[in-house]
Formats: structure tokens, C-alpha cells, sequence
């Protein structure tokens, strides 16, 4: 088990997680968890492909397409970060709600990560407001400042206890968790880029499953794909 007790010689790392494609009418729901060292800096991240007053970090929705795209390589290619991604489809969204499947997505990000870090470590899991990790609601958890105690068991049913907090626009606060978004948000953009070239009239490659006029308008002309969410449709067909 990683401790969570205080050891000087352990590196401690910040986990952010943040999530994607809550509100689409297609494609499923992306969660990313990213561990950085707690003393990284952004602009050590990002130096490399470019200058810090041009590409400040932030939500993955205050960024350009290009910018996100640079910062995810960035991230990639820093051999101080670790990072995790977990989705669930469309059909797990309609089964057990789309708040749901987040959080089992969140929970199965964060349990993938863990074990990559290298131990000894100290964890500090930072999620953005509205994303739990379901052991949370499952075992009492002790209070420690804006922190609670929480566990989460891998695949190899190891497990693994540390401090979480939850953070309101927690994107625009936390780097961890902004760099979580930008991950997900080029992972999930990439997946519906391909779902695109299969069903081509959607256009899926610019609202990437979002409803806008032109995906409604789609629906209503061709129908429904496997990628959509028939539980978002209710509210429009």
C-alpha cells in the first residue's frame, strides 16, 4: 500500500482528474487522471514547444485546438508525468446515467495510475467539482482539512489509500487537473474524428457529438448511429 504518512524522502505528486463529454448526445465519456511531481511547474512543461506567455495553461476549453494539441504533446513527451484513461460508451451512459459512468470511469483512471508511479510516494488527488471516486461513498472516510481519506483497489485487487479533495473549477485552479482535461478532451475529439469517417453525415468531426443544429438536424434526416446516447435523444426526437 502507498502511505500517506509524512516521509521528507518520498516525492510527492499532485493527481488531477477531470473528465469529458458529459453532455454530448453521442460518444462516450472520457476521465483522465495526470500525476505531476507537486513542485512542477507549467512552464517547465511547456517550454520546449513554446513560450510560456503564449501558451498559459488552462481549461482545455479556454484553449484553441492547436494550443490544446501542443500542450498534449507536451505532456506526453515529459517523462515526469503519468496519466491515465478510462472511458465508458454510450450504452453504460444510458444504463446507469451519465453522472455514474463518470465516476466509475474516474475511479478505474485513478486505480490504473497509481500503480505506475514509482514508490516510495506520496498522493494528493485533486478531482474537479462534480466527479467522485465511488470508494468515497463506500467506506468512512476521516477529514483532514480540505482532504478526506479515501481508497480505490486496482485490477490486482491491491489497495491504495491517499487524500482527495474536490476543487470547484478545479480546471482553472489545480495544473494537475488541467492537464488532465486537455488529455481528455484530445482523446475523446480524436475518437469522434474517427467515428466521422464511418458515419460521415453526422458531422461528427466538428461537434463531436455536441447538439447542435446540424447533429439534430442529422438525427432527424438519417437517424441514429450505435454511438448515440438514446437516453439524450428522449429529450429531442
Amino acid at each position: 500500500m502507498l502511505s500517506i504518512m509524512k516521509d521528507d524522502r518520498r516525492t510527492t505528486f499532485h493527481i488531477g482528474i477531470d473528465e469529458v463529454g458529459r453532455g454530448p448526445l453521442a460518444g462516450p465519456v472520457v476521465v483522465c487522471a495526470v500525476a505531476i511531481p507537486a513542485r512542477c511547474k507549467p512552464s517547465s512543461i511547456i517550454k520546449k514547444f513554446a513560450s510560456r506567455s503564449s501558451m498559459q495553461l488552462r481549461d482545455s476549453k479556454k484553449l484553441t485546438a492547436p494550443q490544446r494539441a501542443l500542450w498534449a504533446t507536451a505532456i506526453k513527451s515529459d517523462s515526469r508525468i503519468f496519466y491515465s484513461l478510462a472511458s465508458m460508451s454510450p450504452r453504460v451512459v444510458d444504463r446507469i446515467n451519465v453522472t455514474q459512468a463518470a465516476n466509475h470511469a474516474a475511479t478505474r483512471a485513478v486505480a490504473k495510475l497509481i500503480t505506475q508511479l514509482p514508490a516510495p510516494a506520496k498522493i494528493e488527488v485533486f478531482l474537479d467539482g462534480g466527479i467522485f471516486l465511488l470508494e468515497t461513498r463506500k467506506m468512512k472516510h476521516e477529514k483532514r482539512g480540505r482532504f478526506l481519506s479515501t481508497c480505490v483497489y486496482t485490477d490486482a485487487e491491491k489497495k491504495f489509500c491517499f487524500p482527495v479533495a474536490t476543487i470547484i473549477k478545479g480546471d482553472e485552479k489545480i495544473p494537475a487537473i488541467s492537464l488532465a482535461s486537455i488529455l481528455a478532451k484530445e482523446y475523446r475529439d480524436a475518437l469522434m474524428h474517427r467515428v466521422h469517417k464511418k458515419y460521415p453525415f453526422y458531422g461528427f468531426d466538428t461537434h463531436v457529438g455536441y447538439g447542435t443544429k446540424k447533429h439534430i438536424a442529422a438525427i432527424h434526416a438519417h437517424g441514429r448511429t450505435p454511438h448515440h446516447r438514446e437516453s439524450f435523444l428522449k429529450k429531442i426526437i
